[in-house]
């Protein structure tokens, strides 16, 4: 579980987590540098729990690829990441496992995700994913209430790493996380890799969480979330589905355009307009990392 500067919304999951039924669950909280007591509220709290103090902020991607490696020399069989701003289902580890033992052939069990408020609505219970195209639209059933609809087991597109497990060989196979995008489309980017290797990513719905969404990036239409989306969504697309002049060109158009919508409809409307320019300046120069910093280039494929 990766944290940072959320430490009652971290020993909330840690307290949910502890009422799971799986009795092999091992616990690392992976802080990123938070400035809010988050680690040593933990410490005390959950001495049992493996806490490992990074000395800055690593991103979602670095930050959960401390803990992956670290997993992996425990000698773990399966790895689950799971967002610091969730409470689980006391089935939450089990359901995943059971399952992931019946799919040899699984990549990534990814957990029903459901609203924290209100705690009905689903949120997340598989999602699309053309890198051809700039717009991906909602997840599965965004909104909607659960019910018999959202019961079986389900194929995915792309996983969310909000709330999913990875069997061991499949991580040696995939590999992590890319550090470079930061936060968001990490996990698009890794499901892209799974399904080019013939993996499947599923969604399990007896693994139940509960997402307060986005809290870290301030909301789902706050201008970092903006940003960050953008401008990864535009560099994983780019880096699996290279398209000719036009195509690249009016998936960029498609792209900017949803995310200046939401822009538009967000509370802060010049932050969030400002975000999109930013993301694509930041997107059209190679600048990936953090925003507003300039770590190592990698620059997106360029039209032919």
């Amino acid at each position: 579980m990766l944290s940072w500067n959320g430490r009652e919304d971290t020993l909330a999951c840690l307290r949910s987590l502890a009422r799971v039924d799986y009795p092999e669950l091992r616990v690392l909280v992976v802080d990123n540098a938070s400035s809010d007591g988050s680690a040593e509220a933990v410490a005390a709290e959950f001495p049992h729990a493996e806490l490992i103090r990074n000395s800055e902020n690593l991103g979602f991607a670095g930050g959960m690829n401390v803990g992956l490696r670290r997993a992996l020399e425990l000698g773990a069989a399966h790895v689950v990441t799971l967002n610091n701003d969730t409470e689980v289902d006391a089935r939450f580890v089990s359901a995943l496992v059971e399952e992931a033992e019946r799919r040899p052939d699984a990549g990534a069990l990814c957990s029903k995700v459901l609203f924290a408020d209100p705690p009905e609505r689903m949120w997340f219970a598989g999602a699309s994913f053309d890198p051809r195209r700039g717009y991906q639209g909602r997840h599965r059933g965004y909104g909607e209430r659960d019910g018999p609809q959202f019961a079986a087991v389900a194929e995915t597109e792309r996983a969310c790493a909000a709330a999913m497990l990875v069997p061991r060989a499949a991580l040696e196979r995939v590999g992590l996380f890319d550090e470079d995008l930061f936060a968001y489309a990490e996990d698009v980017d890794w499901s892209l890799r799974a399904r080019a290797l013939g993996l499947r990513l599923l969604v399990v719905p007896a693994s139940r969480v509960w997402h307060k969404v986005s809290l870290a990036s301030g909301g789902e239409s706050s201008p970092a979330t903006i940003y960050y989306d953008l401008r990864n969504v535009l560099v994983v697309c780019e880096r699996h589905a290279p398209l000719g002049r036009l195509g690249t060109w009016r998936r960029r158009c498609v792209a900017v355009a949803a995310h200046a919508a939401q822009a538009l409809l967000s509370r802060n409307r010049i932050a969030g307009l400002r975000a999109v320019a930013d993301a694509w300046r930041d997107f059209r120069r190679g600048r990936l990392g953090a925003r507003g910093t300039r770590p190592r280039a990698a620059p997106p494929t360029r039209p032919s």
